[in-house]
């Protein structure tokens, strides 16, 4: 027996028939370290035949796999779909989801599986491209619409949030004593914000010349799963401390009485009774009102209801059916006349109503008034859902490619609109991939350019997360004026988006897992797990606070835009199964966007300015 620089090194020879060849001599390594152990010999019994195959497979053999691209290959496979297996496990209704593929990876590289240095980078990468691009393409339709006045207050709260996170990560920063690469991790974790993780290695990279910190990608392991049931448990404690009023706040929420009003659509039925608006077309009134609305239909006493378009004029006893923003609706009702029942217009069977999906690439771009949909097609454009937020069908709105417009005419005429907008969903199937590389490239492009920001040393860049990721918000809304087809179906984008980030946590987990178990039990890191639940918890509670007491939301607005600031869907899908109101999803549809780019710049702005 000898010292081995690896361990313990055991030498015998030995003859068993024909197990070995008379002059063998097995040598066999045996290191006593945080690995685990691991065997080595010039020469193994048959009987071990299949134990040498594994670990061959396992842990890499240049006989059996040549170059290791193969090899590094089939690791990199079987940690995800050992991840996605993990993560559909539920405890008490909560799962890891896609993140099980990190923890996954780590246990693979704790127990020496790795793969080839050069591949893990170039995948870490690529895939965090394909993610966050995947993301831009989804919200970046509805980002600037956000912004209406409705929307404002909303991201105001989700800007809060994502600022306090930071000014928590920078104060416990200070107080522990622990590198800011590690709070920046612990952040992204606690939040569950896996483009944040991406943004600070990559700032990390460029600052020290494409080092790697693996304590950013531990301390987003240790942070993520309380990070999930923190939040959660944070909006219910939010529902007691603010003393909610269960069935008060759903019927609120049904009538959007805060700012979703702006957000939102509501259709109400008026009857003329202002004598100030007789014969006035509603082109007109319109005009007067200073208010955007659609009249589906009119019903004039004595007759069966019909569309009505701009040119149609009102009288006192007409009733019509109208669609217009929450907050305009009683401004409205005041200046037409009383709010009737909706029921008698609505029973007409020669009138249907029907939502068409927009899937012709000539209808890309192109306004509602330049359509002329009234006079060509002979039905009325009432509403449009783009993002999952209902727009009231203006003249001057610009269709994209993916929108779904409600139509209200006779069934011939809603058939002829259907062929003029496209509602294929076989012909959104075909992918349009020019720009989506042509994206990406602009979006590396963009983010290797540098910025100089006062106070801090080195130029800021997007890097390979921002970059993309701004690049794919501007390209998907500004795009259809252009005639680009931007639009990939949602079966497409998630495919792109769960490959991406598939392939980038497996590689950060991978990279992360060698000193994992040491961190947690010699460096602390069980602790980490605390300061992340701090970092979720502290922003969620006050932003909650503030936003019931001075912006007087709903509490299902309230949670919908807590989760979205938080960007994390376990939470808004515990907020929307509360309620069978919208409100959480148009929250959280409202707020993510912007908060999905602040996480991203925070993270690397935390590590170029403190790491």
């Amino acid at each position: 027996m000898s010292k081995d620089p690896e361990g313990w090194a055991f030498d015998f020879g030995c003859i068993l028939h024909d197990n070995f060849n008379s002059d063998a001599v097995a040598r066999i390594v045996v290191p006593f370290s945080a690995h685990g152990f691991r065997f080595a010999g010039t020469a193994r019994p048959k009987t071990g035949f299949g134990m040498e195959l594994l670990e061959r497979l396992l842990f890499g053999s240049d006989s059996l796999w040549g170059g290791g691209v193969a090899h590094s290959v089939m690791i990199l496979a079987l940690v995800i779909a050992l991840g996605i297996m993990l993560g559909k496990v539920k405890v008490a209704g909560v799962s890891l989801g896609v993140t099980g593929i990190l923890f996954v990876g780590i246990a693979f590289s704790y127990f020496g599986m790795n793969i080839d240095e050069h591949l893990m980078h170039f995948l870490k990468e690529f895939g965090l491209i394909l993610f966050v691009y995947s993301i831009g393409l989804q919200v970046g339709p509805g980002f600037f619409s956000s912004f209406r006045k409705g929307g404002v207050t909303l991201n105001k709260l989700a800007v809060l949030v994502v600022a306090l996170g930071v000014v928590t990560t920078v104060a416990l920063y200070y107080v522990t004593g622990l590198p800011m690469t590690t709070m920046v991790g612990v952040m992204s974790g606690a939040v569950t914000n896996t483009p944040g993780l991406g943004a600070a290695q990559q700032a990390f990279s460029d600052l020290h010349a494409g080092a790697d910190a693996p304590d950013i990608a531990t301390g987003y392991a240790l942070a993520y799963p309380l990070g999930v049931i923190g939040a959660i448990l944070t909006l219910l404690a939010l529902r007691y401390l603010l003393r909610i009023d269960v069935r008060q706040e759903e019927e609120a929420a049904g009538l959007g009485t805060d700012v979703l009003k702006d957000l939102t659509t509501r259709r109400i039925s008026v009857e003329i009774c202002n004598p100030a608006v007789e014969g006035k077309s509603i082109s007109g009134i319109r005009r007067l009102a200073l208010r955007d609305f659609v009249v589906s239909r009119i019903c004039r006493p004595g007759e069966a209801p019909e569309l009505a378009d701009a040119a149609t004029t009102l009288r006192c006893g007409d009733r019509i059916l109208l669609v217009a923003a929450p907050k305009d609706a009683e401004a409205l009702v005041a200046l037409l006349g009383r709010e009737v029942d909706a029921g008698p217009m609505m029973q007409d069977r020669k009138m249907i109503s029907r939502r068409i999906l927009i899937t012709k690439p000539e209808q890309n771009g192109k306004t509602l008034a330049e359509l002329r949909i009234r006079s060509t097609s002979g039905v009325t454009i009432t509403r449009i859902n783009r993002s999952g937020i209902d727009l009231v069908a203006a003249g001057n709105l610009q269709l994209q490619l993916g929108d779904r417009v409600t139509v209200v005419g006779p069934e011939l005429s809603v058939a002829h609109a259907e062929r003029l907008f496209g509602n294929s969903l076989k012909r959104l199937n075909h992918p349009n991939l020019i720009p989506i590389f042509l994206g990406i490239a602009l979006g590396c492009i963009l983010g290797s350019l540098p910025f100089m920001f006062p106070g801090i040393p080195q130029p800021v860049k997007l890097g390979l997360a921002g970059g993309p990721l701004v690049v794919s918000i501007l390209i998907s809304r500004f795009g259809p004026q252009y005639k680009l087809i931007t639009y990939t179906t949602m079966s497409a984008n998630l495919m792109i988006r769960e490959i991406g980030i598939a392939l980038f946590l497996a590689c950060v987990g991978l990279g992360a897992g060698k000193g994992f178990i040491d961190t947690i039990i010699y460096e602390g890191g069980y602790v980490w797990i605390g300061y992340g639940a701090i970092i979720t918890v502290v922003p969620l509670l006050v932003t909650g606070f503030m936003g019931r007491y001075f912006w007087k939301l709903n509490y299902y607005t309230l949670i919908g835009v807590l989760s979205g600031a938080n960007t994390n869907p376990p939470a808004l899908a515990y907020s929307s199964d509360l309620t069978s109101c919208d409100a959480p999803a148009v929250g959280y549809a409202t707020v993510y966007p912007l908060a999905m780019f602040l996480r991203v710049l925070t993270a690397q702005l935390l590590i170029l300015a403190l790491a």
